[in-house]
């Protein structure tokens, strides 16, 4: 699988309550691999500074068709080892193999729908990925994908990591051209309106990514009880162009 291109870069985390207004609350640095086959990987390593720090590190693999097909996700959570998990993902089923520490060393094996149509991982990176299911052809307006699969339903990814099965609808509502502290780019805007089999209703969640095809996430603003913004700090690009 040799890599083509790769786009790396830093996602900021900040704050957008009033009285933090602005403030550093995190950050991401990921790294995505196209390899020559279609294929990505796609690793981040990712730190939430609000108590209890949340650190992640993933690395999703998925094909030329964009579903996934296998990914790693460990987490810490206040400075203490959480868990973590190795998921793999063939038509009808999907696997995880773990250690957390809640619930020690266990396997996981799920029946699902024919292959999996896209993980999770709370990676922010991977949320603009995800915004990849929208059929643009039908122009703005709300699709669902059904059938989905998280590492966590917490909102921070906090918990876990295991198998969790959601629904997501996504609205597209069409392109603008944003600054954010990477430059100024041609950006496609989206909006996850919905999470159906979520034990908490996820607020609202604006994101912006690349009109290029490879949803890198530009910015994304999540209102509610989270209130927090995240944006592209910087990115760079190396191997052939798409």
């Amino acid at each position: 699988m040799s890599v083509v291109r790769s786009i790396s870069g830093t996602i900021a985390y900040t704050s957008t309550k009033p009285e933090r207004l602005g403030a550093t609350r995190g950050r991401e640095y990921f790294r995505i691999d196209v390899h020559r086959d279609g294929g990505r990987t796609i690793a981040a390593h990712g730190e939430i500074d609000d108590a209890p720090a949340v650190v992640r590190d993933v690395n999703l693999r998925v094909g030329a068709d964009r579903r996934p097909l296998d990914c790693f996700v460990r987490i810490c959570v206040g400075g203490e080892f959480t868990g973590s998990a190795w998921f793999r993902f063939d038509d009808g089923l999907a696997e995880c193999e773990a250690l957390t520490a809640a619930e020690g060393r266990f396997s996981q094996r799920m029946a699902i729908e024919g292959h999996l149509p896209a993980f999770g991982n709370h990676a922010m990176i991977n949320d603009g990925f995800l915004l990849g299911l929208y059929d643009l052809s039908q122009g703005p307006g709300v699709q669902v994908t059904r059938g989905l699969l998280l590492s966590s339903p917490d909102h921070r990814g906090a918990t876990g990591p295991m198998l969790f099965g959601v629904d997501l609808a996504i609205e597209y509502v069409g392109p603008e051209r944003i600054a954010v502290g990477a430059g100024t780019f041609d950006a496609l805007h989206f909006r996850m309106v919905d999470v159906p089999g979520l034990p908490l209703e996820h607020p609202p969640y604006d994101l912006w990514c690349t009109s290029d095809g490879d949803y890198v996430l530009l910015k994304a603003a999540v209102g509610g009880y989270m209130q927090t913004a995240y944006q592209l700090a910087a990115c760079e690009r190396s191997g052939e162009t798409a």
